[in-house]
């Protein structure tokens, strides 16, 4: 690779996590006043992991997130535009408004689907890989879960049939230490929870899932290894949230006993920005980035206000093949 080729990648790393902070800031600001349905699951914290993991994908594979779904499909280089508005559940959204924070997908970059059902998401990459596999597409299937999902049937079913057939799939758990409130320690006997690879024959990885390149180039030997058709690969990422499971909800639900301190002293932008400009990236530059991501961001809420509503009928469309025909009492 190129120096220039390595300097525009570099920057692009940092342009995505600049995108899913700032995305997630404004998301949480605005959802606080009330502008936003439903729960949101912030990302702030985590960026590395999502950007790192995606950065080592080709733009045609596959990606599956989970509840704590805008991150990643930014991660992946979608435009925030279709994803502000599906927040704010307009029309426009890449659901049409009808999925919300928690149920985003986006087929433009191979985002096949996120729900809030923990560990749901394990099954349905392994039936992606499944589907590359047999047309030999070379395409591989990144889920991304957290560590209460490998503890659940679904994630432990997907992930057996998925080595059982080599499927090219890459499994990312990322162990942000707490399921909703409760600590992983308290609720799984192992301290990686990559070890649990291991009932499956499966080839693991465990990365600092602050440091963006680590995590890219953890996932990269994971993609080339199931692309090769020697099987999946489990890969975790040791990350934190800043943010409680789900924000603005009136309670605190994770007691932290002080430890974001730690983290935050570890944040993945500001250690990213730091070994950019070490390596002799201009700070002005990384200023207008993030002027510039500032922008989109904003530019995205403005487009996301401005769009319409979907209408009552809407709700029969995208449902099945075939539209549900619109109930008399909604067409009057």
């Amino acid at each position: 690779m190129s120096q220039n080729r390595k300097n525009d990648r570099d920057l692009e790393k940092y342009r995505r996590m600049q995108r899913i902070r700032q995305f997630e800031d404004l998301a949480e600001s605005i959802h606080a006043q009330g502008e936003i349905p439903g729960a949101l699951h912030t990302y702030a914290g985590m960026e590395a992991s999502g950007v790192g993991s995606c950065m080592a994908l080709r733009d045609d594979d596959y990606m599956v997130g989970n509840h704590r779904s805008h991150g990643h499909p930014i991660a992946k280089g979608a435009k925030l535009r279709p994803l502000m508005a599906e927040l704010l559940g307009k029309k426009t959204g890449v659901c049409s408004g009808k999925g919300g924070s928690m149920h985003l997908s986006d087929f433009s970059v191979g985002s096949l689907g996120e729900t809030s059902i923990v560990g749901s998401g394990v099954p349905v990459a392994a039936g992606a890989a499944l589907g590359a596999k047999m047309q030999g597409t070379g395409q591989v299937a990144l889920c991304f879960f957290g560590d209460g999902a490998t503890s659940e049937g679904a994630a432990h079913e997907g992930m057996n049939l998925a080595a059982v057939w080599k499927l090219p799939a890459i499994f990312v758990c990322e162990n942000n230490l707490y399921g909703m409130s409760t600590p992983v320690a308290n609720a799984v006997p192992v301290k990686d929870l990559a070890d649990r690879a291991k009932a499956y024959a499966m080839k693991s990885f465990i990365v600092d899932g602050q440091d963006v390149d680590a995590v890219e180039a953890a996932v990269l030997e994971a993609a080339e290894y199931a692309r090769s058709g020697q099987g999946p690969v489990f890969v975790e990422t040791k990350t934190y949230r800043y943010a409680d499971h789900a924000v603005n909800m009136g309670r605190d639900l994770t007691p932290r006993g002080g430890e974001e301190h730690e983290w935050k002293a570890r944040d993945p932008l500001t250690l990213y920005r730091d070994r950019l400009e070490e390596a002799g990236v201009d700070g002005a530059m990384l200023d207008t980035i993030e002027s510039e991501i500032a922008d989109e961001v904003a530019d995205a809420l403005k487009f996301a206000r401005d769009s319409e509503y979907p209408q009552q009928h809407e709700a029969f469309t995208d449902v099945f093949v075939d539209p549900v025909p619109m109930p008399a009492y909604l067409r009057a």
